[in-house]
């Protein structure tokens, strides 16, 4: 399909909005001996899926598994409706990569990288060259195209990268730390790009990093792992801010009574110091039952400060909650 003066991006095929982008059934994967991920679960519904975790978490691991490079040891996953174990070749038809490390081949013309790329993808030779220089175009990189990519800065290369990865129109993104050693000018730009891919709803985008920034920034939807275990999702959408409300109380005096009170209502609560709590509201509570809770225990409340999670807050609290459990 040709690309038009008003819609410079690779069109990929369109998808249902229905159908998870992931879903994660008992995921289990070795290497060798090592159980690197243990049964993952979860649906992952958002047009831009943020994957976090610290380094050895196993989020390469997972993309890789997703692109049938490692086998499923036990459990599945569907994506875009495939499953893993039965129909590994539909799948990578369907999806774009963009591996970390570089690698292309560096006497190659970017126009020639991706026309080779867009081949391998099952694209005929000159519709490969067409949408070759519609991507290359698309990711800024149209002026640049007969040079060879081994002359290119880091930035460029990322923005082949990008570019090899949308040349046949893939319905799953799959992007693996895109921004890694992009300043921040190179950075921002990557990131409208993303945006700009996901934002028209044809193509869905996984996105792995360990930069909060930038996932906060583009994505609706996140999943964290650590040490190869699912420890927490969080979905952006339910909030405008991508934010997660709680509220800060400090107390006059110290009372088990209150907390155990508004423990009773559904009430989650975190103790901060003697006098200040964290309290995560539940559905159908209203901060004025927090002042009924504590007059019927005969204390004040010094302060009350309705807050929200920042995306850092729900990462920080995923790594604490696992290490307590552990």
């Amino acid at each position: 399909m040709m690309v038009t003066s008003t819609d410079r991006s690779p069109a990929p095929l369109g998808i249902s909005e229905q159908v998870p982008v992931i879903e994660l059934q008992d995921l289990c994967v070795h290497l060798g001996n090592r159980l690197i991920l243990n049964q993952l679960r979860g649906s992952l519904k958002g047009n831009i899926v943020g994957l976090l975790g610290p380094n050895g978490a196993g989020k390469t691991t997972l993309l890789r598994t997703l692109l049938g490079f490692y086998s499923a040891g036990s459990g599945d996953a569907r994506v875009l409706g495939h499953s893993l174990r039965s129909e590994g070749r539909d799948i990578r038809a369907l999806v774009g990569y963009m591996p970390e490390d570089d690698a292309h081949i560096a006497g190659m013309t970017a126009i020639r990288w991706v026309r080779f790329l867009g081949e391998l993808s099952g694209l005929p030779s000159d519709t490969a060259l067409e949408r070759g220089h519609e991507a290359l175009g698309y990711v800024g990189l149209g002026e640049a195209r007969y040079r060879k990519v081994g002359t290119f800065s880091t930035g460029m290369k990322q923005l082949v990268k990008l570019a090899q990865a949308l040349v046949h129109g893939p319905r799953l993104l799959l992007l693996d730390e895109p921004t890694n050693g992009l300043d921040p000018a190179a950075r921002a730009r990557f990131l409208e790009l993303v945006t700009e891919v996901g934002a028209r709803g044809e193509t869905r985008i996984l996105i792995s990093s360990h930069l909060l920034g930038d996932v906060e920034r583009v994505c609706d939807e996140v999943v964290i792992l650590k040490a190869g275990i699912l420890v927490a999702t969080c979905d952006l959408r339910t909030d405008p801010d991508g934010k997660q409300p709680f509220v800060e109380l400090e107390l006059s005096t110290f009372s088990r009574e209150f907390i155990d009170n508004i423990e009773a209502q559904g009430c989650g609560i975190v103790i901060r110091a003697k006098t200040r709590i964290q309290v995560e509201l539940p559905t159908g509570l209203e901060i004025r039952d927090l002042f009924r809770a504590a007059l019927s225990c005969g204390i004040g409340l010094r302060r009350v400060n309705l807050r929200r999670d920042s995306l850092q807050d729900v990462f920080l609290r995923a790594m604490e909650d696992n290490n307590a459990s552990s």
